[in-house]
């Protein structure tokens, strides 16, 4: 094997990853070994997991840049409307960025399977953005007295919670587009309700 040149880490590290997600979307997250990444870049398995210590690792940081991209998407689309309305937008742009995401790339499944046995940096930086974002709606709802809850991080951590049946990519792959857009109007409706409660504020 031929001597590769040396180069800064990141490059190389953008590189594993470029490489890694190529052979992912041709060949699958169980077909596609780190010793096949290796060979595709002309560079030893050692080389590779210099860089990421575990394939799970690897795909922990494709997933993490997935995520990156889904938080500037979700970013740039921020509206001016009323917290109950804001927050039924947010869910539904969520769930639209996830079908998008799943469509772009088919892989995703099997890459949340393999992760799912573990926490790492992807899912708990998933977890944090989908509770900051509600937390956002739920904290400016109260400030215009339209919601009411003693504990707001709590209820946004709730609603994260809530909303995992059309976010999620195991439950968006199996159900039709209208039944999940309807599953989402009724959980918009069913978490605003209950921060609306009068009895809680």
């Amino acid at each position: 094997m031929a001597r590769r040149p040396r180069r800064k880490a990141e490059d190389t590290r953008a590189e594993i990853l470029a490489t890694a997600e190529r052979l992912f979307r041709e060949n699958g997250v169980a077909g596609s070994s780190v010793a096949h990444i290796a060979q595709a870049l002309s560079m030893s398995p050692a080389n590779v997991f210099k860089h990421f210590h575990s394939k799970a690792a690897l795909t922990d940081a494709i997933c993490e840049t997935k995520i990156d991209a889904m938080i500037r998407r979700i970013q740039a689309l921020e509206v001016d409307a009323p917290a109950p309305q804001r927050l039924g937008l947010i869910a539904h742009r969520l769930m639209e960025a996830h079908q998008a995401s799943l469509q772009d790339t088919p892989y995703m499944l099997e890459m949340l399977y393999l992760l799912s046995k573990s926490d790492l940096k992807s899912g708990l930086r998933y977890k944090a953005m989908l509770e900051d974002l509600f937390l956002s709606v739920i904290r400016e709802g109260m400030e215009s007295g339209v919601y009411g809850t003693p504990d707001a991080p709590r209820m946004a951590r709730t609603a994260a919670i809530a909303f995992v049946s059309v976010l999620h990519p195991i439950f968006l792959a199996k159900a039709a587009p209208e039944e999940l857009a309807q599953r989402c109007d009724d959980l918009s409706w069913l978490v605003n309700a209950a921060l609306q409660n009068p009895l809680v504020k």
